[in-house]
């Protein structure tokens, strides 16, 4: 679905170049979901940007469904660190907005609106407006509004950053259940190893800036996942366990995955396949 070929960003600044990415080489699937991590200012962010056609690459080769990035695409949406909703228009019309920027009919696409807001745990709050809303609330309505069309890819940052320890829980256990149904694919930007262990198919993890590819783990977990006690409890420790030793190393490695395949290459089940209900 996504691939990206020698992916390096550079950015003019007043006082120099600031080389963001360098030399990022990776593969990700149909109805993947990654998560990528990294130190603060490693250039996670930047990738996002680069795959939502927000900016150009300095150099490098971007493809998503085979096709290059040159800009937005209807295809690919995007959930930012706040939901930023429009706080005179209802729940369902902020999630409805997107349907109306592309002019697309609203009637076509309000019986989806309403089944993303009972899927998300908003049923009876269509006609709410953001300020009745607590900030988890109001982060499952963005949700609902990146998916009203039906992305094919999905570009999520750090979107849960700003909520309490219990709240970001709660939504990430929901967003492993939502891509569990819908198999949509997911680029996931967070600091939280814990988030990462429990909603990805493989982590990316990033070096230091500039940005670059330090390691691939494959979290070969069964789904459902969760961090209350369980017969996966040991195999999520010792996920979290590695992840946490890549990011405190300083360390620079070549670009590998756990199971050393090459980056981008890993065999994996396909969505769906290793659900256990």
């Amino acid at each position: 679905m996504i691939k990206i070929a020698g992916l390096s960003q550079t950015f003019k600044a007043r006082t120099g170049a600031v080389e963001a990415l360098r030399n990022i080489n990776l593969e990700i699937d149909n109805g993947e979901f990654l998560a990528v991590i990294g130190r603060s200012g490693c250039g996670k962010s930047t990738l996002l940007r680069l795959i939502a056609g927000l900016i150009r690459p300095t150099t490098g080769n971007l493809l998503v469904g085979g096709e290059e990035v040159t800009g937005p695409r209807r295809d690919v949406a995007m959930v930012f660190q706040r939901p930023a909703l429009l706080p005179w228009r209802t729940v369902l019309d902020n999630v409805l907005l997107p349907i109306e920027i592309f002019r697309q009919k609203r009637s076509v696409h309000r019986d989806r609106a309403i089944h993303l807001l009972e899927m998300t745990g908003l049923e009876g709050f269509a006609k709410r407006l953001p300020h009745e809303l607590s900030g988890g609330m109001q982060q499952r309505v963005s949700l609902c509004r990146a998916l009203i069309q039906q992305p094919k890819v999905m570009l999520m940052d750090e979107p849960f950053s700003a909520l309490d320890a219990l709240t970001r829980e709660e939504l990430a256990f929901e967003l492993q259940r939502i891509h569990m149904e819908l198999a949509t694919t997911v680029v996931f930007v967070t600091h939280s190893i814990q988030e990462a262990v429990l909603l990805a198919d493989r982590v990316a993890v990033l070096s230091a800036r500039p940005g670059r590819l330090r390691r691939i783990v494959d979290v070969d977990i069964p789904r459902p996942r969760s961090f209350g006690h369980n017969a996966h409890l040991e195999h999520v420790a010792a996920c979290s366990a590695e992840l946490h030793q890549l990011l405190l190393s300083s360390e620079e490695a070549p670009q590998t995955s756990s199971t050393d395949l090459p980056a981008g290459r890993l065999r994996r089940p396909r969505p769906g396949t290793k659900v256990h209900r």
